[in-house]
């Protein structure tokens, strides 16, 4: 079974009948192509940065709801907890926790129209009822869309983050590439233990420097 598949299975056992996102989504496989996917490989501390992913839809029929999924590879059974977290370990970290992810970046916005809410710290357009996928709706032929996430990186090391790309919330609707394939991809980041260096000039505007 794929991450992203045992992701849906674990968020719908949760969540009991699941979504009303899915309700009405066809069954079949969707061409498509990942024309874009990218994120600073190198990073710092407190630093902001933009994961963007862009979908075209290169088959002949309506995607249903274009969907992105992200993982941590690195695990044996990746949840919808570890969206872009990590799994602690040892008695002294996890005692008592309901949870053993914790975030590794903070998602300062996330993909789709940001409204009121969005603005004060809410989930945003996208969101759905898994806590690691976000979709943006139908895809017509020859069309694309873009998923973008504004990141702040809370914790130094090396990790692997990875995005799959899925047609639908139930499983049944598949996103495979003209190959064949498993649309999908995987970000190689260190962040490092210095944190970014900037300053307010002023017109209030944050300022990064090299």
């Amino acid at each position: 079974m794929s991450a992203a598949a045992v992701a849906v299975s674990l968020a719908v056992s949760a969540c009991g009948s699941g979504s009303a996102q899915d309700a009405n989504e066809p069954s079949g496989s969707f061409p498509v192509e990942v024309t874009r996917a990218s994120w600073q490989p190198a990073q710092r501390l407190a630093e902001q940065t933009h994961m963007v992913i862009t979908v075209r839809n290169t088959g002949t029929k309506m995607i249903p709801n274009l969907a992105v999924t992200i993982v941590d590879p690195t695990l044996k059974y990746p949840t919808s907890a570890q969206a872009f977290g990590r799994n602690v370990s040892g008695a002294g970290e996890t005692a008592g926790l309901a949870s053993t992810s914790r975030p590794v970046w903070i998602i300062d916005r996330p993909p789709g129209p940001c409204g009121y809410g969005c603005e004060f710290g809410g989930p945003g357009g996208a969101v759905t009822a898994y806590a690691n996928t976000w979709a943006l709706g139908p895809l017509q032929p020859n069309q694309s869309a873009t998923f973008k996430w504004t990141l702040t990186a809370t914790k130094p090391g090396s990790y692997v983050i990875q995005y799959q790309v899925a047609a639908g919330l139930n499983g049944k609707a598949r996103a495979v590439l003209r190959s064949g394939g498993r649309p999908w991809g995987t970000f190689h980041v260190r962040v490092s233990s210095q944190p970014a260096r900037s300053y307010v000039n002023n017109a209030g505007q944050v300022v990064k420097l090299p």
